[in-house]
């Protein structure tokens, strides 16, 4: 990546926002496209954009050299919605010449145990199913020639800003209460995690390195810990007792789903937290000099970020 180029970020969750600001640091021309064209970074370009219509998909990325492919539909409509998104991405790609970076997961996958890029994605689950079709048609694109493509596969992701998550707004406000932790699945079993900033510093790295497109890549994780083991770490650093779990069973989530569809979709997720899901990086790790942030520095980061919006909330 050179601050030279231009880039678009589709999307305006915590992964785009992050990407934004990242490139806007280093000097980059950064456009973010949204459905409102009202996101707002620092130094950032905001472009109103919807990429279920590929004509204004193509309009917002014109004259760019790098994409990035963040947006994503609400989670109980996936089977419907996301496809039609990345076509409006993999258009705009594809009229431009620019790069597409795809920002991807790995339910695409469709089991737990120790996942590597070599494995096939033969996920039997719906929205697994999704991520796998997705996947193929990018790189089939690239293949056919028609695009210039590479993805970054991550984890559950946390950190600073990442609210709707594993991590998120069902974990951080009971461990900084001191109140039990609701898990859905083992809090004993293995499970890797990716920091949302080194998410972003990889996808940007994919977008500048030539050599690596035409394929996936697992991005940086830090060491695979169990559950209790990362909030047990966070609550040291909060300054509190290590925390109690307590598993919520299947039957919670859908009834609580009949009111919040999107709790109802972690359903069929349930086999990537009841067993060890440990995210291999060896390829990564061959190809570039680039590591995760350690726990301690992203915990810590984290927990100072949800102590503040606690705060905030309580003081309204």
């Amino acid at each position: 990546m050179t601050s030279s180029q231009t880039h678009v970020v589709f999307g305006a969750g915590a992964l785009g926002l992050e990407i934004a600001r990242q490139l806007a640091e280093s000097g980059a021309t950064v456009r973010i496209a949204t459905r409102s064209g009202t996101a707002t970074v620092p130094g950032v370009e905001p472009v109103k954009a919807d990429l279920a219509d590929p004509d204004s998909a193509i309009a917002a990325a014109s004259g760019t050299d790098v994409i990035y492919f963040c947006a994503a539909p609400p989670y109980q409509h996936w089977v419907r919605s996301f496809e039609a998104l990345q076509e409006g991405a993999i258009a705009a790609a594809q009229r431009s010449g620019a790069v597409l970076v795809a920002a991807e997961n790995l339910y695409g996958y469709g089991r737990a145990g120790a996942l590597t890029e070599k494995l096939p994605l033969d996920a039997r689950t719906r929205k697994g199913a999704v991520r796998a079709r997705m996947s193929h048609r990018l790189f089939d694109a690239h293949a056919g020639g028609d695009i210039r493509a590479v993805s970054g596969r991550a984890s559950d992701f946390f950190g600073p800003t990442v609210r709707q998550s594993a991590l998120g707004d069902r974990f951080w406000p009971d461990l900084l209460a001191s109140k039990p932790v609701n898990w859905f699945g083992d809090p004993d079993a293995r499970h890797s995690f990716t920091y949302l900033p080194d998410f972003a510093a990889a996808l940007i790295t994919l977008g500048g390195a030539p050599a690596a497109w035409g394929r996936a890549w697992h991005v940086p994780c830090p060491e695979t810990r169990t559950v209790r083991e990362i909030a047990t770490h966070a609550a040291a650093l909060a300054g509190l007792a290590p925390p109690r779990f307590r598993r919520t069973p299947r039957f919670m989530l859908r009834l609580v789903g009949l009111a919040v569809p999107a709790a109802g979709e972690m359903v069929e997720m349930e086999y990537a937290f009841a067993e060890d899901f440990v995210v291999g990086q060896d390829d990564w790790n061959r190809q570039f000099n680039e590591s995760a942030t350690d726990w301690e520095s992203a915990l810590a980061a984290t927990v100072k970020d949800w102590r503040l919006k606690l705060s905030d909330i309580s003081a309204t």
